[in-house]
């Protein structure tokens, strides 16, 4: 999401966070240990295992497209070096879902979720209790993308038994690396620090603001995992079938997985030059119109979901993405990515939401209580019944919305992604599941 697109955040002083730092990778690494393992137990076969020397990325092989997947031959990927708790996460990504016990199998037609989180447990325990009370989650497999680890955000997802449950964490967030890059590097220039003053190193962006790891993470992450979903998991490689993607602050209704697997199946008929479904209005304050009617406009960024030929469009626009200068990445694909496909770019979705954002804080806020921003943790509205059950009509005609307000081709950015390392190490996450790479 994009919060906060005019100010510039800083990075808070972490002078004091070495004991928390210390404890919480001796937390990380023997939860890495036991994740070895048991991956040597069960004899999983994903390829070799990266040793603490030399990580590597083992392509799980894509059968079905690999001819359709672009790269630019010349470009050689780059990856940092990685720490031990980088390592170690890296490992637990090779764990297989969780709760097969309770549910064994996933149903043919199952929509695979993607849950990407941060740092703010108050509203990602709403959004999962809301998980529990949708219809048909049992049959499909939820997987969450952590930017960095953080135990409360950890135990949380720990504790979900109402699905299949896979967690997955960025090797390479800014937020694991506290002393170098993607984290802040010695020597790096801070807000509008002149490098020949200074003697400090990196690019200003268009507004002149140097990097901020804390900022850049957004983007990073967003990049990271739709690569590792569509390209790197053993779960998700030859699932040819459609993805959702939701956020920690999305708020989601009894029917979403109903009406979604409706609008899925509705949209080739309906809509031929839809390119994917929605769980709510672009508009992030509309909980709908209330028509009798199905409704397609732009692409919006709360409960959207597409399937690998939508993904490869994108992937192929990498370039596009990772030198763009804006550190958001919804914004980066309404301005320059969807604009380079063409053609219109809408989204399928009923004219009542099926998801609310209830997110009020700016970026990465929300961690406690008391500034969680969901009103002392009530939300300000009511599940009706209308909510529990499947409420599109496939009988209902398609309203198309052919102009909307909102970011366009010819937006240029707020901004918060001038520097080379972050579009390098965008671009090289591109290629990870594809080729060799090295390490810096």
């Amino acid at each position: 999401m994009a919060f906060n697109r005019r100010n510039r955040l800083k990075d808070g002083n972490s002078s004091n966070s070495g004991p928390k730092r210390a404890l919480l990778l001796v937390l990380v690494s023997v939860s890495a240990v036991l994740a070895l393992t048991f991956l040597l137990k069960q004899r999983i076969k994903l390829g070799s295992l990266p040793s603490s020397s030399s990580p590597s990325y083992t392509s799980v092989g894509i059968e079905d497209d690999s001819n359709l997947v672009q790269l630019d031959p010349s470009f050689k990927p780059e990856l940092p070096k990685q720490n031990d708790l980088s390592l170690s996460l890296e490992l637990r990504n090779r764990l297989p879902p969780r709760n097969t016990d309770l549910f064994p199998s996933l149903a043919k037609d199952h929509i695979k979720i993607v849950l990407y989180v941060h740092n703010r447990p108050k509203y990602l325990d709403i959004v999962v209790k809301s998980l529990s009370q949708v219809d048909g989650i049992g049959e499909t497999l939820l997987i969450v993308s952590h930017d960095g680890y953080f135990p409360e955000m950890d135990k949380i997802i720990q504790g979900i038994r109402f699905c299949q449950v896979k967690q997955i964490y960025a090797p390479y967030s800014p937020h694991l690396f506290p002393y170098s890059f993607p984290g802040v590097s010695p020597g790096d220039c801070r807000d509008k620090d002149n490098p020949l003053e200074k003697n400090c190193r990196g690019n200003t962006d268009q507004y002149g603001n140097h990097r901020s790891p804390r900022i850049v993470s957004l983007k990073h992450h967003w990049w990271w995992m739709m690569n590792t979903i569509w390209d790197g998991l053993p779960e998700t490689h030859n699932f040819n079938g459609h993805i959702l993607f939701i956020e920690e602050d999305h708020f989601i209704l009894p029917n979403a997985y109903r009406n979604l697997q409706l609008l899925v199946e509705l949209k080739p008929k309906k809509c031929p030059e839809c390119y994917a479904a929605n769980l709510a209005p672009s508009d992030v304050k509309s909980r709908g119109e209330g028509w009798e009617s199905l409704i397609a406009e732009r692409m919006g960024n709360i409960g959207y979901t597409f399937n690998r030929t939508v993904w490869r469009k994108i992937h192929a626009k990498a370039k596009e993405f990772c030198n763009f200068d804006e550190y958001n990445w919804d914004i980066t694909m309404w301005s320059t990515v969807y604009p380079s496909f063409g053609t219109s770019v809408y989204t399928l979705r009923g004219s009542r939401s099926s998801a609310v954002h209830f997110g009020k804080c700016g970026l990465h806020q929300g961690q406690d209580a008391a500034s969680a921003c969901v009103d002392d943790g009530e939300l300000k509205f009511q599940v009706e019944e209308a909510d529990q059950v499947c409420n599109i009509n496939p009988d209902w005609s398609v309203h198309f919305f052919k102009r909307q307000s909102g970011y366009q081709a010819g937006f240029k950015g707020w901004g918060g992604w001038g520097d080379e390392r972050d579009r390098r190490l965008c671009l090289s996450f591109a290629y990870i599941y594809h080729q060799h790479h090295s390490h810096q």
